[in-house]
């Protein structure tokens, strides 16, 4: 049944269509936060046995056949909903909305990853100041920067993210220097040669698949900004053709860097992190000590110290816009999440929540965070690449080509299954507070689908049509 939105909708705010191709690759590049190499090394030189550059390499290989998926999807439904809005249509609404369900732990939890961060390097710069004052103030930026639209985050970010790179370059020709020179965090070594140049980081005799898995699976984490960037759908120009080439190009860079970078790392730190760093999930304070000293260090510190903040902002971002798309549903209260604010045209109200939960940050730590952040991550993921067969495969019937086999079944299907082998390697406890999370959502869709007599509410398109049944 085709219903048509009352005239007073037609005059509401909407999000302004403002961001060009640069505008949204700088937004995803400072959601991922390139920098978090250093955080999350010694956490994934432990699980992947010594081999982090291969674990971004599978890595990277399923998040380059789901970022085609997630193009896919785009050209087909613009949305902000991102994966939520995706299965929704491709599947079933009651689907999509649980896939949005577990999203929104991913993305609530985002921010705050950005808040823990900065808190361990304001603390080894300033040990003496309470933490609670780095995490309100931070989180005060944070929300202050957001309610002002999405544009002006990617010009705050911009400079951010471009001299982000300069120090992950000039971090790793250190890296590269020692090497070169026959210097290891062990000491001198021998044929320095031949140890700069080696298979080794990426596989050795001994190496289980199953470690470079896990490895793979908590560094989903840091791909997560690629996927937020379908957030931003109504909020970009020409959005089917920019966004397919944002996402694509977003994870193929920060792919790049991340596996050049810590290349040169593993070799420089050739046994068990444990060796080196007092705390394997805080390791970005030592790694820069071995590599910068004691004076760099603190000023790549304070420099770290904006570039989370600029990830925790586009994190932000991304998580007001899909609680917005779901409240405008009304899956979730529409006077609260689905409304926007008619001067500064952003959902100020989901802007404000996500700031809140970034102040409970304090008594977390970054690893429990990371792998509640994979399971709402690796849900989406999954989802979206089902969404692809399920649209144009099954929906569509777009399979009498070879290329629509390619595109639409053998891609996304490829995608799925890499996925699916990193969710066989989840943390547990993750898993289990996940699964809690996505119980909670169940009875949660059962009381707004009247004990599931009803599909959940979906969103209308811009001329005022709704796609399925409402609720009556």
């Amino acid at each position: 049944m085709t219903t048509t939105i009352p005239p007073t909708a037609s005059v509401a705010p909407k999000l302004r269509r403002n961001l060009v191709l640069w505008h949204v690759i700088i937004i995803g590049l400072a959601y991922i936060q390139p920098m978090t190499l250093f955080d999350t090394f010694g956490m994934v030189s432990r699980d992947s046995g010594g081999h982090v550059p291969m674990s971004y390499v599978f890595a990277l290989f399923a998040i380059m056949l789901t970022s085609v998926s997630y193009g896919h999807m785009i050209r087909r439904y613009p949305s902000s909903g991102s994966a939520y809005t995706y299965a929704q249509k491709a599947i079933h609404p009651n689907v999509g909305f649980l896939v949005g369900w577990s999203s929104w732990l991913d993305y609530l939890l985002a921010p705050m990853v950005n808040i823990i961060l900065a808190e361990i390097y304001l603390k080894d710069i300033f040990p003496v100041v309470p933490a609670w004052i780095w995490v309100v103030s931070l989180t005060a930026v944070m929300t202050g920067v957001n309610l002002f639209g999405a544009r002006f985050v990617a010009r705050f970010n911009s400079t951010i993210v471009f001299v982000q790179l300069a120090v992950i370059a000039f971090f790793t020709y250190r890296v590269y220097d020692f090497l070169a020179n026959g210097v290891t965090a062990d000491g001198a070594i021998d044929t320095a040669k031949y140890q700069l140049w080696t298979f080794d980081p990426f596989w050795t005799n001994g190496t289980e698949i199953s470690a470079l898995i896990a490895g793979a699976t908590l560094l989903c984490f840091s791909f997560t900004g690629f996927d937020a960037l379908s957030s931003l759908a109504e909020e970009t120009k020409d959005s089917k053709k920019t966004l397919p080439k944002a996402i694509v190009l977003t994870s193929l860079i920060s792919g790049i860097i991340f596996i050049i970078s810590t290349y040169f790392m593993q070799i420089y730190f050739p046994s068990h992190p444990d060796a080196y760093f007092k705390l394997v999930d805080e390791t970005q304070p030592e790694i820069l000590h071995y590599i910068l000293g004691e004076g760099l260090k603190t000023i790549v510190l304070y420099f770290a110290i904006v570039t989370v903040m600029a990830s925790g902002i586009s994190a932000h971002a991304g998580v007001s816009r899909l609680m917005y798309v779901m409240g405008r549903d009304g899956v979730i209260n529409k006077k609260i999440f689905g409304t926007l604010h008619p001067k500064l045209h952003t959902p100020v109200n989901n802007i404000l929540i996500a700031g809140l939960v970034a102040l409970t940050a304090i008594p977390f730590s970054l690893e429990d965070v990371v792998e509640l952040i994979s399971f709402g991550a690796l849900t989406a993921f999954s989802f979206v690449n089902f969404s692809v067969v399920c649209q144009y495969i099954f929906r569509d019937g777009q399979y009498r080509t070879f290329g629509d086999i390619v595109n639409y079944l053998i891609i996304p299907t490829g995608g799925f299954i890499a996925v699916f082998l990193m969710w066989l390697n989840i943390d547990p406890t993750a898993l289990k507070y996940g699964l809690i999370w996505a119980i909670i959502g169940m009875f949660y869709l059962g009381y707004v689908t009247r004990g599931f007599k009803h599909p959940a509410p979906v969103h209308y398109d811009d001329h005022g049509h709704y796609h399925e049944e409402e609720i009556q």
